[in-house]
């Protein structure tokens, strides 16, 4: 299969080499020099044009960082420019309603698309192993899911268009709440007298075993490798994760519905972000509550 990748970051550059390795064509765009050449080193025919890049081929994927780019690119580059025959999928994470317009140009235009949100982050990206939630209908998600398997571990289809981003971003605020309430208990055991590890040993293994805890340790040295032992580096930033949050409480307000928590880790997450903590992987939040 012949594949545009449209978007070559953190996430986007590993997920195009896993294409790759999967035995697909991929033609690779990004507006980053840096970022082609690293694709042109994992097997990636690169473009400069994403015009270009989508000529001929079987499927389109993005990766890209908001709604506003992800409209236009499949608005002025895609859309009419790549075969009809095609089947597009955008693994952004974006607002629900953007993803919904979107797909309904592409439908009208004559094209199978999908919204297909990952959760993993760049390590999972990297290999090969990211859950992807996908919205769409029944026969684009059969044909998107062919693309999909070689870059992650589960590939679920959620629901109709914009289910995808819906099941994304209310599982990034889970995470999120999640991450702040591990993040306070360890903080408080410690400042009680407790052995950090001796709370992870204890709580890891009764009622407070949640992923925040036993697979992503926030507290470096303590539990599971993480982040955390690298100096919060690497990861998902919290830059990221507040993007994901405001996109949720945007999507709480449209449908009325009651996020306390939700709001709540949205406001830590904007001080500690405003703070200066944007480049730093999410579970850094621990060193505001540890003070």
């Amino acid at each position: 299969m012949k594949i545009a990748f449209i978007g070559l970051g953190n996430m986007g550059g590993g997920m195009a080499a896993n294409l790759v390795k999967a035995g697909h064509a991929v033609n690779a765009f990004d507006l980053s020099e840096e970022a082609l050449a690293s694709a042109n080193a994992h097997g990636c025919t690169t473009f400069t044009d994403a015009r270009e890049a989508v000529q001929g081929v079987d499927a389109v994927v993005t990766m890209l960082p908001n709604g506003g780019i992800v409209k236009s690119v499949y608005t002025e580059s895609v859309i009419g420019h790549a075969p009809a025959g095609a089947v597009l999928l955008d693994c952004s994470t974006i607002d629900v309603a953007t993803a919904k317009d979107v797909i309904a140009t592409a439908e009208a235009a004559g094209y199978d698309m999908v919204d297909a949100p990952v959760s993993g982050g760049i390590a999972a990206a990297n290999g090969g192993t990211l859950t992807f939630m996908v919205g769409g209908t029944e026969q684009a998600f059969k044909r998107a899911e062919e693309v999909l398997n070689p870059m992650g571990k589960a590939v679920i289809h959620a629901g109709d268009a914009g289910a995808g981003q819906t099941a994304k971003i209310c599982n990034n605020m889970l995470l999120a709440i999640s991450m702040i309430g591990t993040a306070e208990a360890m903080a408080m055991a410690e400042k009680l007298g407790l052995d950090p590890q001796k709370f992870y040993e204890i709580s890891s293994q009764s009622s407070g075993y949640c992923w925040s805890l036993n697979a992503y340790t926030p507290m470096p040295g303590v539990g599971v490798e993480s982040p955390a032992d690298n100096d919060y580096q690497g990861g998902f930033a919290t830059a990221l994760m507040l993007k994901d949050l405001r996109l949720a409480m945007d999507a709480a307000d449209t449908a009325d519905a009651a996020v306390p928590m939700g709001a709540r880790a949205a406001a830590l997450y904007e001080d500690f972000n405003g703070a200066g903590n944007g480049a730093l992987d999410f579970s850094a939040i621990i060193k505001m509550l540890r003070g």
